[in-house]
């Protein structure tokens, strides 16, 4: 959309190393880009003018000091990034999408403290729903996040802001959360990548409870996560599960002769499922073996609403109920009723789940399907219309590509592969064993290469 701002993490770099641009004059014009299409699109919370502008100007000495040696311990050097607005930050406050005070430190959490060490900017924190509670941006802060691609529709989430502030060109990447597709849905809706890495390969902090949450990064391509996802790894001591198991992420590896097994949901419509064939094609081009397969497990949907409803109402009291948004309101006095035994039975589910997926990756090296079985919604929505009343206990339903690998942890990209025609983007999803991050990242490269890239986003959001 902003034909002057480089889109990509390697193109920034190459205009700050030739001199064509300052970082200070760079992240301006990200600056006013934003100021000037954001009060339409709806993508950001919160907007780091100053302090981007003076770490700007910081880049800018350490590039007259040390030239091109300013890139070589800090490749993201100059590189414009947005962060979550769940996601702590020292210099903007981080309000959860949310009413409700957040009593957390002002520091960078470890994911962002880890940007900036590499030497990103961050521009400014993207919207989410209430504590990400669904697949939509809708909150009681401000207007939902319109679709970069069709104001009327959603772009998602509760990742919404970040995949739209990158699929507008309005910072190069974003730090996104993804408990049940968080990241990957509103990648696929506006047609950019999205990656969950194995649970635990970048460290949450505040760890969640429920252990269904990842952070990851959301790109305009998939050589740009793979750049970013060394920087983000790793463990930190305030999240245990960081320690868990260190994945080796250092540069892509050549899968061939993989055996994939393609998979399709209920509810996948037609157009979602005819935009696959190219990724299939572009799978079989590699040499790899797509073999159609069933759904091999039971929808765990009811697993979910229990872990996710239970971990909503501990955290929110009674007295906090004036401030909630309405909808996730309903999922906390669910999650009220949801007994001790009836965490352990979800917690079972899960147990069988992996156990189940594990079977299955020791007989096949990655699994395919479409990322959302559905095109993007009205925009003030939270789901399609049979899963858009909170109380009907739904409201994560429509997404049942997503929210098992959140419950296993494994790791899963979403790509953009082609457009409906209403013209709205639609994702394919790569999904590999936990710990094979390299091989599904490797895999989504090949894939990317042999696609036609997406057009030119429409420009009808931002002519307001």
């Amino acid at each position: 959309m902003m034909d002057e701002i480089p889109v990509g993490i390697s193109e920034t770099r190459a205009m700050l190393r030739s001199g064509r641009s300052s970082v200070v004059e760079h992240v301006q014009s990200v600056l006013t880009a934003i100021h000037k299409v954001d009060s339409e699109l709806g993508a950001f919370v919160s907007v780091a003018s100053d302090t981007a502008l003076r770490d700007a100007e910081l880049a800018d000495q350490c590039i007259r000091a040390l030239g091109l040696e300013a890139w070589r311990d800090w490749p993201l050097r100059g590189v414009a990034v947005s962060v979550k607005d769940l996601i702590q930050t020292r210099d903007l406050p981080t309000r959860r999408g949310s009413l409700l005070p957040n009593p957390r430190p002002r520091v960078d959490a470890p994911a962002v403290a880890r940007l900036r060490a590499a030497g990103a900017i961050v521009v400014g924190k993207t919207t989410t729903s209430e504590y990400g509670w669904c697949g939509s941006t809708k909150s009681r802060l401000g207007p939902a996040t319109r679709n970069p691609w069709n104001p009327e529709r959603s772009a998602g989430g509760s990742s919404g802001g970040a995949a739209a502030a990158v699929s507008a060109g309005l910072c190069a990447a974003a730090l996104g959360t993804d408990g049940a597709g968080s990241i990957r849905i509103p990648a696929s809706f506006c047609g950019v990548v999205g990656f969950k890495p194995s649970f635990g390969t970048v460290p949450y902090v505040p760890a969640c409870a429920d252990r269904l949450a990842h952070a990851g990064p959301i790109t305009r391509s998939v050589r740009d996560v793979i750049e970013l996802m060394p920087i983000l790894a790793g463990p930190h001591a305030c999240d245990p599960d960081s320690a868990l198991r260190v994945i080796d992420l250092a540069g892509p590896c050549e899968p061939s002769s993989l055996r994939i097994g393609w998979l399709v949901f209920p509810g996948t419509s037609a157009e979602v499922h005819q935009a696959g064939a190219a990724v299939r094609d572009a799978l079989r081009a590699q040499g790899h073996r797509v073999e159609s397969m069933d759904v091999p497990f039971p929808d765990p949907h009811p697993a979910l609403v229990d872990l996710i409803a239970a971990s909503e109402a501990a955290d929110t009291t009674p007295e906090q109920e004036e401030l909630c948004d309405p909808g996730r309101l309903a999922v906390v006095r669910y999650g009220r009723t949801v007994s001790g035994a009836a965490v352990l039975r979800a917690e079972a589910v899960r147990l069988a789940l992996r156990t189940t997926m594990r079977s299955i990756m020791a007989s096949y090296d990655l699994l395919a399907m479409a990322t959302v079985p559905i095109e993007p919604f009205d925009v003030d929505a939270i789901g399609p219309p049979w899963a858009a009343e909170p109380e009907d206990l739904a409201w994560t339903a429509w997404t049942p590509t997503t929210y098992p690998f959140n419950l296993t942890g494994q790791p899963a990209i979403s790509l953009p592969a082609g457009l409906s025609s209403a013209g709205l983007p639609i994702g394919v999803q790569l999904v590999g064993p936990f710990g094979g991050d390299k091989l599904v990242l490797s895999t989504a490269l090949q894939v990317e290469a042999q696609l036609e890239p997406l057009p030119a986003v429409p420009d009808r959001v931002l002519e307001g």
